[in-house]
């Protein structure tokens, strides 16, 4: 009866997730004239797959194992199964036939892929994190977190650079240099390399006008916030041998660094 319940609860709240998730994602791609719930990085990085169905699926794939090994060991889904999982695999079920990326665009089928992939992931997860005794759940963990770490900081990055360099110069150039950056910074090259694309695409597309240039800017700038707030600089200067001026430790102290 308790696993009845989990069940019937976990459709429910899998398919109202995965329902707004689709949407939100596919309404992404119509911004600024329609906007809903979506993130940056979850447009990025679908634009990065390119309509293929085989890199949506993989893509989600590989937070899918993070996102199972996190629900197992400590009860609580990551943020990895509405920004990653669920519109990627939502839009490989749509583009499955004719790998047509207009597919991830309409807001109403995304929603009902969406929903449908909400809640078998949301179920599932629950399922399983509800049904294991605590003596697999620590084996299941051992298994599982060292292979999902292995696959997101080592086999994914490759792969998107693989695609950076695929989808032209410049965004082979912008991926590299960007990914380099964010794997220092980070830890990880994907987020890097994904705007490496996005910058080299539109330029390859617009070329340099206002648009791209501004991009560029902010994505340089959000390079710059995200190695301060991390203490970067402190760490640098401390490698250096070097001693940390005491009003740069004022300014971190200031902001909670």
């Amino acid at each position: 009866m308790h696993i009845l319940i989990i069940l019937i609860e976990s459709l429910i709240i899998g398919t109202l997730v995965g329902l707004a998730v689709g949407v939100g994602a596919a309404r992404m791609f119509n911004a600024p004239t329609v906007q809903a719930l979506g993130a940056f990085r979850t447009l990025g990085e679908m634009n990065a797959s390119e309509g293929d169905p085989a890199s949506h699926f993989s893509f989600g794939l590989g937070f899918f194992f993070n996102a199972w090994a996190s629900t197992v060991a400590a009860g609580s889904f990551t943020q990895d199964v509405t920004h990653r999982v669920i519109p990627n695999w939502a839009a490989a079920i749509l583009m499955l036939k004719n790998h047509d990326e207009k597919q991830m665009h309409d807001a109403k089928k995304m929603g009902i892929a969406g929903a449908i992939v909400g809640a078998l992931i949301v179920a599932f997860l629950n399922l399983t994190s509800s049904a294991l005794p605590q003596s697999l759940q620590i084996t299941a963990v051992k298994v599982l977190v060292p292979a999902a770490t292995l696959l997101i900081n080592t086999v994914m990055p490759v792969i998107f650079w693989l695609a950076a360099i695929d989808g032209g110069k410049r965004s082979g150039i912008f991926g590299t240099v960007f990914g380099g950056v964010a794997q220092l910074i980070m830890g990880n090259a994907v987020p890097g390399v994904v705007l490496g694309i996005l910058v080299g695409k539109g330029v390859d597309e617009s070329g340099w006008n206002k648009i791209t240039k501004i991009i560029l800017i902010t994505t340089i700038v959000l390079f710059i916030l995200s190695a301060f707030f991390r203490g970067i600089d402190l760490t640098l200067i401390k490698q250096l041998n070097m001693g940390v001026p005491a009003w740069l430790k004022q300014i971190h102290s200031v902001f909670g660094g």
